[in-house]
């Protein structure tokens, strides 16, 4: 088969496309937000899926008439109770074909810049996934650290990847790799491609329907080694 010359830049998001946290992340940001603002309860309405740490933070502090200058106090107390809450969780997890994916893509490195496009601030990126052994493989990404909006966040992770492979951005083929509605909006948004999985609630159809070129029921399907190396 025909092997495209045209570099790639992947952009994974984390939850829910490479692993489950087993709900580590709302319970650390509960407590710090407990020990911040004495709220109890506060996250309770809010849905995680897709969503920013940033906007869920600013969501937050707005249900309680509080300005966002306690985002940084926030954060700092929930990285703290994120690697407890990691450390004794007994459900967190790589999903099916994480791992297998991206040792398959190691040997593409030539073409490919292998990154993140995830809600979540840097360091809590990094602790999930330790926690699953799958850091090693990421030395870039556009964070929730960066921007409170997907999109945003996305455009900075291209151009990250760009600079890694030595190349404007804009020359190389860039693929969203998610699994929820926000990622296939913002990849939309900066003229990327979507490539989506089906283990957040969200069926192969309506992924596709949203704009997503490929959809599978996870990264354990064949041929999303194929769609993302493009052979």
């Amino acid at each position: 088969m025909h092997i495209q010359s045209e570099p790639k830049i992947l952009l994974f998001d984390i939850d829910g496309t490479l692993l489950s946290a087993d709900g580590a992340g709302r319970r650390a940001l509960e407590l710090a937000f407990r020990e911040v603002t004495g709220a109890d309860g506060v996250l309770a309405n809010i849905d995680f899926r897709g969503m920013t740490d940033g906007l869920i933070v600013e969501q937050a502090l707005a249900q309680l008439s509080r300005d966002n200058s306690e985002a940084s106090f926030i954060y700092e107390r929930y990285l703290q109770h994120l690697e407890r809450e990691l450390g004794l969780s007994t459900g967190t997890q790589a999903l099916p074909g994480a791992a297998e994916l991206l040792n398959a893509l190691a040997p593409h490195r030539h073409s490919l810049a292998i990154g993140l496009g995830t809600g979540n601030i840097e360091p809590a990126a990094y602790l999930k996934l330790n926690r699953v052994g799958l850091a090693a493989h990421f030395s870039f990404g556009g964070f929730g650290s960066d921007h409170r909006l997907r999109s945003e966040i996305l455009r900075t992770a291209a151009q990250r990847g760009g600079k890694a492979l030595g190349r404007d951005p804009l020359e190389c083929d860039t693929i969203v790799i998610g699994d929820t509605f926000h990622d296939v909006d913002a990849a939309l948004a900066i003229g990327a491609r979507a490539v989506c999985v089906a283990t957040s609630g969200r069926t192969v159809e309506e992924l596709k329907a949203r704009g997503a070129q490929y959809a599978f029921e996870n990264l354990a399907a064949p041929q999303v080694l194929q769609v993302l190396t493009g052979q």
